[in-house]
């Protein structure tokens, strides 16, 4: 039987979603707990692998398996061996031809940043830092450079494994509430570091130490060197994939609603 579940964890603590020989990653976590749970093991995979430090509210994962338990009794039973800052938010049949990342039609990422002069202390690790005024409409005429079906090259990590740079980046929208910056992405795929190193672009041209000439052409450069330094993942949280009707996977959590 194969099963979907929805996965939301903080990611301080953590060396990305991706299983490592020191066993320090969500993806060895959850199926530490879920191996524990059936008592054999259970090998997981993702629609999104997040790096260091960044935050899922909804990471859908597919596993197959042969152990017999009510949906909630997945949830439940795997939550208990869980760590505190990781847990399954929901799970569900599935059909077998579905398949948590090749089945996905988009994913979606949000960004937090506090505006202050003064750095984060209550929020540190879950929210960005710009100690510098940004304007809003500035922010909205650069991102809207971004938009569309692009080679991303100048956004890509140098340890990026993707086939190609060329992904199709959908909407970027912006809002403010209060103190607190909301930048949201949606796009088919992501390269590796591609919205960290997009956010470090806007932030430039936001606060007016570039301007929106200069992302322009560090878009067409295809230069990863020309752009803006990584932004820190502090503030990012993958919103999580979303599918066909037909598989009728769960697109929020309630985590959605506590995130600015």
């Amino acid at each position: 039987m194969r099963l979907a579940l929805g996965i939301s964890y903080r990611g301080q603590a953590y060396y990305g979603w991706q299983s490592q020989p020191d066993g320090n990653t969500v993806q060895d976590k959850l199926e530490f707990a879920l191996t524990k749970f059936v008592d054999r093991p259970v090998t997981t995979v993702c629609a999104g692998r997040t790096d260091s430090g960044v935050h899922a509210l909804n990471q859908v994962v597919h596993i197959d398996v042969d152990a017999v338990r009510d949906t909630f009794s997945w949830v439940r039973g795997t939550n208990r061996f869980l760590p505190y800052d990781i847990a399954v938010q929901w799970c569900q049949p599935v059909a077998d031809d579905f398949h948590a990342r090749n089945s996905a039609r988009g994913r979606r990422y949000a960004y937090l940043v506090l505006e202050s002069p003064v750095r984060p202390a209550i929020e540190w690790g879950v929210v960005g830092w710009s100690f510098r005024s940004l304007d809003a409409d500035t922010l909205r005429a650069a991102a809207a450079l971004l938009i569309g079906e692009h080679d991303f090259s100048a956004f890509r990590s140098s340890e990026c494994q993707a086939a190609s740079p060329v992904k199709h980046l959908r909407s970027i929208t912006v809002e403010r509430r209060g103190a607190y910056w909301r930048f949201e992405f949606e796009a088919s795929a992501f390269l590796h570091h591609m919205v960290r190193n997009i956010m470090g672009c806007l932030l430039a041209v936001g606060n007016g130490a570039r301007d929106t000439a200069w992302l322009a052409g560090v878009m067409a450069s295809r230069d990863r060197s020309l752009a803006a330094p990584t932004f820190p993942p502090d503030g990012l949280y993958f919103l999580g994939p979303y599918y066909d009707a037909r598989h009728a996977i769960p697109e929020r959590t309630p985590a959605m609603d506590w995130l600015p």
